[in-house]
């Protein structure tokens, strides 16, 4: 179940649901996955309670332990809109790179202690979904080009 708190040009909800069955599926998650896309102070409250960091962030998974649904995604329109305007792309199509990053953690994927196996994963589907670069990968790029620029990350 997809619900959208915040209207977002181009992004319906049946279309957001057609792609996150996809992702679903190609990830290996099973059961029902609830997704909320809301605005940053919500994903903020969320961090803050269930992660302890106060701080808002594009995408939250929180697994379940109902054997019928596998858990829940919550994303920041906001921070996706930002994030798409950033890279030159639409907010429907960064959703889409949020969502697989979100499934994949639901599956069971954690790239904070993986030693990159969630990243080559989320390369691999990505290209399969049609999708361009990951999230991993695009903070893998801009902490490298941080670090050559002699900035904190």
């Amino acid at each position: 179940m997809v619900i959208l708190r915040k209207r977002i040009a181009g992004v319906s909800p049946a279309a957001l649901e057609r792609f996150a069955r996809r992702a679903r599926r190609a990830a290996g998650v099973r059961g029902e996955v609830n997704i909320l896309v809301t605005g940053d102070a919500e994903v903020r409250r969320l961090n803050r309670r269930f992660r302890h960091k106060d701080k808002p962030t594009d995408v939250l998974s929180f697994p379940a332990i109902d054997l019928h649904c596998a858990g829940d995604i919550a994303i920041s329109a906001s921070t996706a809109a930002r994030n798409a305007r950033r890279l030159g792309h639409t907010t429907a199509y960064e959703l889409k790179i949020l969502l697989l990053h979100g499934m994949l953690h639901l599956s069971g994927h954690d790239h904070e202690s993986d030693q990159g196996e969630m990243a080559r994963k989320e390369g691999r589907l990505r290209r399969a979904l049609g999708l361009s670069a990951s999230l991993l990968e695009r903070a893998s790029a801009r902490n490298g080009r941080l670090a050559r620029e002699g900035r904190p990350r």
